[in-house]
Order: structure tokens, then C-alpha cells, then sequence
């Protein structure tokens, strides 16, 4: 096992009604004028604003509220959002969503704290900054994980380039977690969302790192739980114990825990980064689109992993098999599973259709930050091993 830290201070507020807790959860962490950023009418037309709303004006707080996050958030909302909140004065940033709601919500928190700055410059890393606002998230979608990371994502639209950026004060000071407000989720919101959860635990087993039981326990229960569960949850709608493990599930993937010890991976997630900001797709669709083919590629750099994991998790039976046809099962389990979530496997389904070589090469190019950097550990993957593994999704 590898030295680690590992702190995880977002208090999790978990169980039925807890959004009626907002308001003075927000002032025990010591806000007093609030910006309440959120999606779409969802939370309007369920009464979960309305609702928050009124916890806020119980505990004597004064709000403003920003609405119109997307998917895959943008650089140009996170902009407009920072200068309402310095026009507010806001001294605490609310997010009532899922993980593109809070990821808005960490990118207006670090620019309204740092105002001399151009928020891209900041999170591009072309400028170093120490602060933010404090944070508070109501969680509406069990995917990203975002209520209890350091992490987030954003997405420049005018060139087309999405860029993570991990900064510890990023961590809310709260999160709540009531399972019940996920109830009216379409299922494709869903699948993705199990993708996603499964991915940030995937994303940090495979790596070089293969001596960490206890941690290995961990994500193996864990990826077991999400997938009973992101089964039971679409055959089930409005089911609370599917949608309550999921939800936990998706906080915990997220928070470091499941790779204490490693050194992670993250390939897959920059593989997809890149096919949503250029199509604009869903971000756990995009895992699913380039895992299997991922996973095709660097499975020998040690098949006992991913027998181990086929075991493990997917409950293959090993008797008569060795370690590469293991591999090559749980591979191929793995990608018959998201298949039956509805989720896709290559690029024809994931919407974007079979793209031309030029296009290949741009995607590769972009995801080594235009020949800058390589991704992955498991693996470590340049250039040409990108552009192969794009290849070969790309049916």
C-alpha cells in the first residue's frame, strides 16, 4: 500500500425530509446571503425550490437564485454566476442538483472569491489561488459524486475543451441526501448516473497498485451494491432502497475512499471528457462508450487484475479458466451490463455515428492537451495508444 492522506469533511445529511434542514445548515457553516444555483424546472415544478426557499427565510438568511445549469456546465454560466454573486455579496454558494449543478456551483464559488482573476485562468491552472466559497449541495441525482469531491468539471464553449480541475477547498461543507427527490428521474438519467458511480470506483481500481486488500474490499462491495442496485432502481421506479444505496454509493466513490493506497487511473474518464465537450454528450454515456475498449486495450498489461475483478465482483466462476480468459469474461460482463442499462459501448451509439479519421486524431490530440500530456496508470497512454483505443470504439 502507497503513503496516503486521506480527509473527507463534507458532512453528509442523509434520509427523508432533509431538505427542510437547508437554511440551518447554511448558517452553521456561517452564511448569511446565499446564492442558490440550480438546473432546469425540475426543482420549480416539484416544489423543492420553493422548499429550500422557505428553510432559508426560516433560518434569517438572505438568497438569490440562478437557474439554467446544463450538462456538462459552462464556462460562460460559471462567469455570468460569479459576477451575480459579487453583485450579491454572497457569502455562501448553494447548489440544488446533480453533479452539473455543484460543478457550476464550485467554479462561481472560486471566481467570486477571487475576482482579480479570469475564472479560465483559474481553472486552467495558469494562476494559483488558495480560496473559495464555502459550498453547501442539496443532491437531486446519485452520479457525479460531486457532493463529497475535491473535483469538477467545466466547459469551455467556445473552443470546445472540457477541463477538470481538483482543489480541496472544493470539498461542500454539507451535503443532503434524501433519496426521495430522485424519484421523477427519466431512466437514461439513471443509467448514467450508475455508470458514473461505477466508473469513479473503476477509474481508481485499476492501477498499478495491487497490493491494497482492504481498499480492494472496499470498491469490490461497493461496485457489487451499485450494480444490484442500478438494476433494481430502473425496474423499479420510485424504489427508496435502490435509489438510497445508489445515492450513498455515489458520494462514497467519489471521496477518495475506494483507491486509499493507489495511484489512480482516470483514462476512461479523459477518454470520455473529450467525446462530451466535442458532442456535447451525456458524461456517463461517454464512459460507457469507451470503456469496453479501453479496457480491451490495456487488459494484459495485467490480466489477474481484471480476473480478479471479473471474480470479485461479477461472481465469474474461475474453475478451468486462466487469468486472460477471466479478463476477457469480466470484460465483456462488464459491457453487457451497461448495454442493459441502455447505455453505450461504441461511438454509433452513443449518437455521434462512425467519425472519420481527421476526427480520430483531433480527439486523441485533445485529450493529451494538444500533445502535452499522457493520461492513465494503469497504463500510461500517449498519443497513439489514445488514438488506437478511440479506433477501436468507433463502430
Amino acid at each position: 500500500m502507497q503513503a496516503f492522506e486521506f480527509h473527507s469533511p463534507t458532512k453528509i445529511i442523509f434520509g427523508t425530509g432533509t431538505e427542510d434542514q437547508t437554511g440551518r445548515r447554511v448558517a452553521e457553516y456561517g452564511g448569511s446571503r446565499v446564492l442558490v444555483v440550480y438546473g432546469g424546472q425540475s426543482a420549480v415544478k416539484s416544489g423543492l425550490l420553493d422548499r429550500i426557499k422557505a428553510s432559508l427565510e426560516e433560518a434569517g438568511l438572505t438568497y438569490e437564485t440562478l437557474g439554467g445549469v446544463t450538462p456538462n456546465p459552462r464556462l460562460g454560466f460559471a462567469r455570468a454566476g460569479v459576477e451575480k454573486a459579487v453583485a450579491f455579496g454572497a457569502d455562501f454558494l448553494l447548489a440544488v442538483g446533480g453533479g452539473s449543478v455543484i460543478d457550476a456551483a464550485k467554479a462561481i464559488s472560486l471566481g467570486a472569491a477571487n475576482v482579480e482573476y479570469d475564472l479560465w485562468d483559474i481553472w486552467t491552472r495558469k494562476v494559483t489561488v488558495t480560496q473559495n466559497l464555502p459550498i453547501g449541495v442539496v443532491l437531486t441525482i446519485p452520479a457525479a459524486g460531486s457532493e463529497s469531491s475535491s473535483s469538477a468539471v467545466l466547459t469551455n464553449e467556445e473552443n470546445h475543451v472540457k477541463r477538470g480541475l481538483t482543489f480541496e477547498p472544493h470539498r461542500p461543507r454539507f451535503a443532503i441526501l434524501n433519496p426521495e427527490l430522485t424519484f421523477t428521474l427519466p431512466p437514461y438519467q439513471i443509467s448514467c448516473g450508475v455508470v458514473d458511480i461505477m466508473m469513479h470506483t473503476m477509474d481508481r481500481y485499476f492501477n498499478p497498485v495491487t497490493s491494497n486488500e482492504l481498499t480492494d474490499e472496499i470498491a469490490q462491495g461497493l461496485l457489487r451494491c451499485v450494480i444490484r442496485n442500478g438494476r433494481r432502481a430502473l425496474d423499479h421506479p420510485g424504489d427508496y432502497q435502490a435509489m438510497s444505496e445508489l445515492m450513498w454509493a455515489g458520494s462514497l466513490s467519489h471521496n477518495g475512499l475506494t483507491g486509499l493506497g493507489g495511484i489512480q487511473d482516470f483514462a476512461p474518464h479523459q477518454l470520455g471528457h473529450e467525446l462530451s465537450a466535442m458532442f456535447d454528450a451525456a458524461h456517463g454515456a461517454t464512459l460507457a462508450t469507451v470503456w469496453d475498449s479501453w479496457a480491451r486495450f490495456c487488459y494484459q498489461t495485467n490480466p489477474a487484475r481484471f480476473a480478479q475483478f471479473g471474480v470479485q465482483v461479477w461472481g465469474l466462476d474461475p474453475a478451468g479458466k486462466d487469468d486472460e480468459a477471466l479478463a476477457l469474461e469480466a470484460i465483456e460482463t462488464t459491457a453487457a451490463y451497461f448495454r442493459s442499462l441502455n447505455m453505450p459501448t461504441c461511438f454509433s451509439e452513443l449518437g455521434c455515428g462512425i467519425l472519420p479519421e481527421e476526427k480520430l486524431r483531433e480527439l486523441a490530440h485533445r485529450c493529451t492537451f494538444f500533445g502535452t500530456r499522457t493520461i492513465g496508470s494503469f497504463r500510461v497512454l500517449g498519443y497513439e495508444d489514445i488514438l488506437t483505443i478511440y479506433r477501436l470504439a468507433n463502430h
